[in-house]
């Protein structure tokens, strides 16, 4: 499955695509450091990105985490990644994005794109009524493209998540299915 933009698109990560994720992520390392959680050595191999597809298609069987590649269009290189996360049913039709973009992609507008297409994905195909998003007050990028997407702030998480080994306060972005 193909979720297609103008200049990228998205489709599930597969076990073919462990070296081009490993690549990704040992290109920006120290970039994308500066946003995420704690990652030992472990993470920096092929054998690991391999178990993470792995996981991920599995969750994805269950209904639990649906995680996209951000391919470029004309390259077909892979430069970022798009998943939703933490899926709740039941009466709340909940999630969670995150993504992460290449950053020598930034400033293209890929990271938007990529995001309204898996919130469409999320409302139409998965049928869920809110996805939320969290985001450090100073990632000024990242909140611009929650923006952009059409996200409205919902108010401060204190001490949110541990990133870097200090306690990270995150705004509180989410968008509700118009259709609901």
């Amino acid at each position: 499955m193909k979720l297609g933009g103008r200049e990228i698109y998205l489709r599930f990560q597969t076990e073919s695509d462990a070296v081009s994720v490993l690549d990704l992520n040992q290109r920006n390392r120290e970039f994308f450091q500066r946003y995420l959680c704690d990652r030992n050595d472990e993470f920096y191999t092929v054998e690991h990105q391999l178990d993470r597809i792995k996981s991920d298609l599995a969750l994805m069987h269950q209904d639990q985490k649906y995680s996209f590649g951000i391919f470029h269009a004309k390259t077909e290189e892979l430069i970022g990644n798009v998943a939703l996360t933490e899926i709740v049913r039941g009466p709340l039709q909940t999630c969670w994005i995150g993504y992460y973009l290449d950053h020598s992609q930034n400033g293209h507008g890929y990271a938007t794109e990529s995001v309204r297409l898996v919130v469409d994905y999320s409302f139409e195909v998965l049928k869920l009524h809110r996805v939320e998003a969290g985001v450090m007050p100073h990632n000024l990028g990242s909140i611009r493209v929650l923006e952009k997407a059409g996200f409205h702030k919902e108010g401060l998480s204190k001490k949110n998540v541990l990133i870097n080994g200090k306690w990270e306060d995150h705004l509180h972005f989410a968008l509700v299915n118009p259709n609901d």
